[in-house]
């Protein structure tokens, strides 16, 4: 059971707008932020602590669980949402970005992808089939079709290759999706040309959703934004529109206002566990010794467990004697705050004021620097060895 309607009027196909998707396990209201619980965990928290966040979905990765536990496993148990206790829907990323990313890779081939393990370095051969596969034993609601990622600065004939063999890719993947609904996902890197090709390609597959893929990997935002823009104008209005991997405050805003949907990242746990909590003026460190005697929340507008019970003073506390209640606050926070600001754009969007909205929002909150978007492309050329290895097919 799947679908997708439109709740706000829309008069461009790049335009902020609000839906409802809906699963036999619920109802997701777009524009929405789901909490990426990789391994069938969002790190440190208790289900129901991600449930009280608000969140109305979380996503699992396939490539993680088929590697450990295994995906037969998960399913003897019941399937994933027995396995963790998550009553509502699921989406599950095929594991493209991870198998090209974290993965030591061999070769790719029309068939699928040879690598080795990151965790054990045991070879495994991943294809269409076996993503779907995967993702079918884990029981989601939502599943993802295995693509052949990039870095975002790819030149353009590896890029062109790659969103081919996504293309191809795709329809192996539904064949053997069965029931399962399985999104597309729009290829090309930072090349317009290619992006409005894929675009264009994936919109007469008429399949039940979109996801814009090999976007936030090093790439230059005003890059990564004209990419989003072109991609968004060339797909269906009336199915959900996926940006895989964002997940800060500005870029979610940014995103919204050109049409897409929905929305995942590790960013907000991550940047939790290791102090960096959002607020409406930017991130706050609050190991720094300025927060030692701070009686107030973390975030004044926040409604969430930390701000409401806790103090800055407490929770710098925690993370400076390493406490890991700490931790847990932190992504608490940090996830509600991204559940929240989709709350209020879906509630400004409907009175007719997204415009307003974002503009106050991005007049206000600080971005980290364009060092942080160097570094992570830094880390995925180093994860990935593409500057060692070729990845062209055989």
């Amino acid at each position: 059971m799947f679908s997708f309607r439109l709740t706000s009027a829309t008069h461009s196909s790049v335009a902020p707008r609000t839906g409802v998707i809906t699963t036999a396990r619920g109802e997701i209201h777009t524009p929405a932020f789901m909490p990426v619980g990789t391994l069938a965990t969002v790190k440190s928290l208790l289900p129901g602590e991600v449930a009280a966040t608000g969140a109305e979905i979380m996503l699992v990765n396939a490539y993680h669980l088929y590697l450990r536990p295994g995906h037969a496993l998960v399913a003897g148990m019941g399937g994933v949402h027995s396995f963790m206790d998550w009553p509502g829907p699921v989406l599950s990323d095929s594991g493209g970005f991870q198998v090209f990313s974290l993965a030591r890779l061999g070769r790719v081939d029309e068939s699928g992808v040879r690598f080795r393990s990151h965790i054990d370095g045991s070879e495994h051969f991943y294809t269409p089939e076996l993503a779907m596969e995967v993702q079918r034993a884990l029981g989601v609601d939502i599943a993802m079709p295995l693509d052949h990622v990039l870095p975002g600065q790819a030149d353009h004939a590896h890029a062109q290759d790659a969103a081919e063999r996504t293309l191809r890719w795709y329809e192996r993947c539904r064949a053997a999706a069965g029931e399962l609904p399985v999104f597309a996902i729009v290829q090309g890197g930072i090349h317009s040309d290619l992006r409005r090709w894929h675009a264009r390609e994936c919109a007469t597959l008429d399949a039940p959703g979109y996801s814009i893929g090999g976007l936030s990997v090093g790439e230059a935002k005003s890059d990564m934004w004209a990419m989003v823009e072109t991609v968004a104008a060339g797909l269906p209005a009336g199915r959900p529109r996926y940006l895989m991997g964002v997940g800060s405050p500005e870029d979610l805003v940014e995103a919204v206002a050109r049409g897409v949907d929905m929305f995942d990242c590790v960013l907000p746990t991550r940047l939790g566990r290791n102090g960096s909590m959002f607020t409406g003026d930017g991130r706050a460190n609050v190991r720094n010794t300025r927060y030692r005697e701070d009686p107030g929340p973390v975030d004044p507008e926040c409604d969430c467990l930390a701000c409401t019970r806790f103090s800055m003073a407490y929770v710098h506390h925690l993370f400076r004697n390493e406490e890991l209640l700490g931790y847990r606050l932190a992504t608490i926070h940090n996830i509600r705050y991204l559940v929240r600001l989709m709350e209020r754009a879906r509630a400004a969007i409907e009175a007719g004021g997204f415009s307003e909205f974002a503009r106050e929002f991005l007049g206000r909150y600080r971005p980290s620097d364009d060092q942080v978007r160097a570094e992570q492309k830094a880390k995925w050329l180093a994860q990935s060895g593409y500057e060692d290895m070729a990845l062209r097919p055989d």
